[in-house]
């Protein structure tokens, strides 16, 4: 029933695509979460500026409750709270510097109101503009010139059922349209990481003999403390932490813990997209204190519903970021820019 209901909107959305007048990249994936996304487009649009690009987010926005079209941020910090922009937009925006993002369901509305909106930071770009579509493998109502794929590197295929009984979003078949493909979270993979990511490159060979497949990992850079300072990578090693998240994927953010040298003595997982409330709060405080941790350590995308429901100093957050080959820089921007024919569609 899932997939043909699928099937009819794909059917349709391919019927109807529109085109943006700007190169358009997608960072998708196949499955409902997992596969580390969101630090994905982060490093995309950091390298689209450090080319020359001038780049844009358009993203639905999921689970934000403030109208669309919408500028999340124009580029100098978020225009919206996190229940309006949505945890993952509001993130980026808080995070992204000169980077504007739009929410709207509808990418190609979104697109043409950051080109055309009176407050767009658009309207004299220093650049060529590159629209990067946040989560949009699925969106066939857009045109992309980069489908970009994302496979998490322990859970490619979301036990290989569509949801809602798998995680699946449409059959493994689906990465026949994917221009590139990128395996992420190599970090977690344990020492049998070269075995099964070529184990995975022989299966991702059956559905898409063509696009290249780069390698990624998403690895700890520094852990912030709650009056903003930030301590190294190592500074965590041996230290007795409690650590919670809601993400797609949170046991591979527990792996990131304790592969750089924490002593995990207790964990919580919750749902993607969870909205903590105070009670939440609470347990967990209690939860940490009953196996004797020194530190609740959680992620960016988790503390910024958290809000200031727990300042307490003992509170860490870490900050990650998607490294990947030089070489997937390369191949992604590797398209021709516009000429003005083309900017004229």
């Amino acid at each position: 029933m899932y997939y043909l209901g699928f099937s009819v909107k794909k059917h349709y959305s391919l019927r109807n695509q529109r085109r943006l007048p700007h190169k358009v990249i997608s960072i998708g994936n196949l499955t409902v979460g997992g596969t580390g996304k969101t630090p994905a487009v982060m490093a995309v649009a950091g390298e689209a500026i450090r080319r020359g690009f001038v780049p844009v987010i358009l993203t639905r926005g999921y689970k934000g409750k403030g109208n669309a079209p919408c500028f999340v941020t124009t580029g100098s910090g978020p225009l919206l709270q996190v229940d309006d922009a949505g945890d993952e937009p509001f993130l980026m925006a808080d995070k992204l510097s000169g980077v504007p993002i739009v929410k709207d369901p509808d990418r190609y509305e979104g697109g043409m109101f950051a080109l055309h909106a009176p407050q767009s930071p658009l309207m004299n770009p220093k650049g060529e503009i590159v629209f990067i579509l946040d989560d949009g493998f699925q969106h066939f109502h857009l045109y992309r010139d980069r489908d970009v794929v994302l496979i998490n590197v322990a859970n490619p295929f979301g036990r290989n059922l569509l949801l809602p009984f798998g995680q699946l979003r449409e059959p493994p078949g689906s990465l026949e349209r994917a221009d590139i493909i990128v395996i992420t979270k190599n970090e977690t993979a344990g020492d049998n990481e070269i075995s099964r990511c070529g184990t995975l490159i022989e299966k991702l060979r059956k559905y898409n003999a063509r696009a290249p497949v780069f390698q990624s990992a998403h690895l700890p850079v520094s852990w912030r403390l709650g009056s903003g300072e930030r301590k190294d990578t190592g500074w965590i090693a041996g230290r007795k932490v409690f650590g919670f998240c809601a993400l797609g994927d949170p046991l591979s953010f527990r792996r990131t813990l304790t592969s750089a040298g924490a002593v995990v003595a207790g964990f919580r997982a919750y749902r993607d997209h969870y909205q903590y409330g105070e009670a939440d709060v609470g347990r967990i405080r209690a939860e940490a204190g009953k196996c004797g941790a020194e530190w609740i350590v959680t992620t960016e995308k988790d503390i910024i519903k958290i809000g200031n429901r727990d300042p307490a100093d003992d509170l860490l957050v870490a900050e990650i970021r998607f490294a990947a080959e030089d070489s997937f820089y390369e191949e992604l921007f590797s398209f021709q820019k516009s000429t003005p024919e083309e900017d004229d569609r």
